[in-house]
């Protein structure tokens, strides 16, 4: 059962995935580190269901220990086509992301960067075209998640849409460096992920 085209990108993108992990199976390559697309699966569920794992996946550390033993746990006890399913359905209906509005906040641009991570982890992978309403739903994430990326620039740093030639400065200073791309493609290279994004970085 597909969405309805007004979905929010939060939904169409964990269909979107959920679809693409029953095609590959659990043991493919990701392009999280370690993670092969079971790890991914579980981790996106645990996430959604199991509040008393967010301190370890935020914060790592001391925590994070429980976090990775309670994934690992959900990988190994529960069936493939289960565990996609229950990424498909999402968090419950009583848990506060399961709300629209928070849902949209917390998950559209984490079901999206995690679904190419999956998708440019595969053989001859391309980018693929997103709705506009799509990439403006992204591009409001850009800075929150950009944040980190702009304390490692030396100088200013400005994100720039090639799409609409909208850009936001994260950081004013001399040199300016300026990333352009379109918003799922600057939300990959805030991530990290700077070996498959399609962005572009001119320093004047």
């Amino acid at each position: 059962m597909t969405d309805s085209p007004s979905a929010p990108l939060s939904r169409t993108e964990r269909t979107a995935l959920a679809d693409l992990l029953t095609e590959l199976g659990p043991d493919q390559p990701t392009r999280c580190a370690g993670w092969q697309t079971g790890d991914l699966a579980a981790h996106l569920v645990v996430r959604d269901r199991r509040p008393d794992t967010a301190p370890g996946a935020v914060l790592g550390g001391p925590w994070g220990w429980w976090t990775q033993r309670v994934q690992r746990r959900v990988l190994l006890e529960t069936p493939w086509p289960e565990l996609v399913e229950k990424l498909r359905q999402g968090p419950p209906s009583f848990f506060p992301t399961a709300l629209p509005a928070v849902d949209a906040l917390v998950n559209g641009a984490e079901m999206a960067v995690h679904h190419e991570d999956v998708r440019r982890a595969q053989p001859d992978w391309e980018p693929r075209p997103l709705p506009r309403a799509a990439q403006d739903a992204l591009w409001k994430q850009v800075p929150l998640l950009a944040r980190g990326r702009a304390r490692g620039v030396d100088g200013g740093l400005e994100l720039r849409r090639t799409d609409t030639g909208e850009a936001r400065t994260l950081r004013s200073g001399q040199p300016l460096t300026t990333v352009a791309g379109e918003p799922l493609e600057l939300l990959l290279w805030a991530g990290g992920r700077e070996d498959v994004a399609r962005v572009e970085t001119t320093r004047v």
